[in-house]
């Protein structure tokens, strides 16, 4: 035990628990897998007991067992036997450990006291990064998150399960998806043969939506979002870069109420149909969807609103209307490494969170009039190259059309143009101008 006045200068530690953790190995070679779910060399504070450990380890890789004869060896041809305290304190550690039945109790405490040594540490840098008034006050926000949230990762033990306690719950995963046909493995988009060729928007993906203006990103985005939440009834998040929050609200209403849209924004509703209003209004109210309305947002705010809705909402999907309308903090960088660094970065946010971000892209004016390609993606080819799932939307151009024409159906292509994990390919789905919304297509009919 630290005393109370040593207490604000000496790093928390544990040096009883570090030794009873190596002389539990000593007593019992074989509970080295039990002690790595939850420690490391670097988690030892006393040097001695750092590069015993580390000699440990490197026994266990190369297949060997440790006790007094080869863990000295070892330490010995390490060069670190003096630096350990030499045979005699090696041999020394089994007489501080009363048996090995305690380890992982030990270890446990070896680690609490890593843990703590890391957050002091993080704190110290932050202190001096935060009074460097050179260094952005966003760009240190970002930095303590991510720090932290690294740290609490790396404190999860890691461990393993039998072929025979996981066989009885993949069996029942089975059995649930055939009774379901309706059930996938990943957050369900809505439209039914996408979500048949993906299983669902997986986790730790990053998702791009490209279209030209007009043809309707936002529509499907918003369609999908209002079926994860609506429907479904999934934390999901929807930042919006280009439309006010109150715009999207009346397009939810409009689409979940079928009353089209330009009655509710010139108020030309009928009586009968303020039924249909006030119960889509009543499903729109319970859903756990949560829209974010912040133009010109920067890459680093949207990150912290991500992380912060993932611990407090427990969002499963974040929807991003759109990617190249994100701020990136360095304004001095040509468009094209902007996009990437945001590209890279909304994919690294995916797989720290563990869940899929789906954003919106625009395409380059060459896409006009032509079926989208990879190579049409605007600004930057890592788009291409760090997203999981690239789906592309695709109809001619409606402006010559009669109101009549434009108020019915629209049969437009979803291209599945690369999918990491799954096959390639296109459907046919409907677009619905009068709702501004997005549907599968029924071809029971055919």
């Amino acid at each position: 035990m630290i005393p109370s006045e040593l207490r604000d200068k000496i790093p928390p530690h544990n040096a009883e628990a570090e030794q009873a953790v190596l002389g539990a190995v000593l007593l019992d070679p074989d509970s080295v897998p039990a002690i790595l779910k939850y420690l490391r060399a670097e988690d030892f504070y006393v040097n001695a007991n750092r590069d015993i450990f580390a000699a440990v380890i490197s026994l266990y890789e190369k297949g060997q067992k440790a006790d007094l004869i080869t863990l000295t060896d070892e330490l010995k041809s390490l060069g670190s036997l003096d630096q350990a305290g030499g045979p005699a304190y090696v041999a020394g550690l089994t007489s501080v450990t009363p048996s090995s039945a305690n380890v992982e109790y030990y270890a446990r405490i070896v680690q609490e006291t890593s843990v703590r040594r890391n957050l002091i540490k993080l704190s110290a840098e932050l202190n001096s990064k935060a009074r460097d008034e050179s260094v952005e006050s966003g760009l240190v926000l970002d930095e303590a998150q991510a720090r932290i949230f690294d740290i609490t990762q790396n404190r999860q033990s890691v461990s393993y399960k039998s072929v025979k306690e996981l066989l009885p719950d993949t069996i029942k995963t089975i059995e649930k998806l055939y009774k379901n046909k309706n059930a996938f493995t990943g957050v369900p988009s809505g439209l039914t043969e996408l979500d048949t060729m993906t299983s669902g928007f997986q986790d730790s993906e990053l998702v791009i939506i490209g279209a030209r203006p007009s043809v309707g990103k936002t529509a499907l985005a918003l369609s999908m979002a209002s079926h994860v939440a609506v429907k479904e009834h999934i934390p999901c998040a929807f930042f919006s870069l280009e439309m006010a929050d109150m715009a999207i609200m009346q397009r939810l209403i409009s689409s979940e109420a079928r009353i089209a849209s330009n009655k509710i924004r010139t108020g030309l509703i009928k009586p009968s149909d303020f039924t249909a209003l006030m119960d889509a209004a009543g499903r729109i109210y319970e859903a756990p969807l949560y829209i974010i309305d912040m133009p010109n947002m920067k890459l680093l705010d949207l990150r912290t609103m991500v992380r912060r809705l993932k611990a407090e909402k427990d969002i499963k999907i974040a929807f991003i209307d759109y990617l190249t309308l994100i701020t990136h903090e360095n304004a001095d960088l040509p468009r094209w490494e902007q996009i990437s660094s945001i590209s890279r970065s909304l994919k690294a946010l995916a797989r720290e969170l563990k869940m899929p971000i789906v954003a919106l892209s625009q395409l380059k004016r060459e896409a006009e009039g032509k079926q989208p390609s990879l190579s049409d993606l605007r600004e930057s080819g890592s788009i291409e190259q760090d997203a999981d799932l690239i789906l592309f939307l695709h109809r001619d151009r409606e402006t010559n059309k009669s109101k009549e024409e434009q108020s019915a159906m629209i049969e437009t292509e979803l291209i599945v143009a690369k999918q990491r994990n799954g096959p390639v390919g296109k459907t046919t789905i409907a677009f619905l101008p009068s709702y501004t919304r997005f549907e599968s297509i029924d071809h029971r009919g055919d």
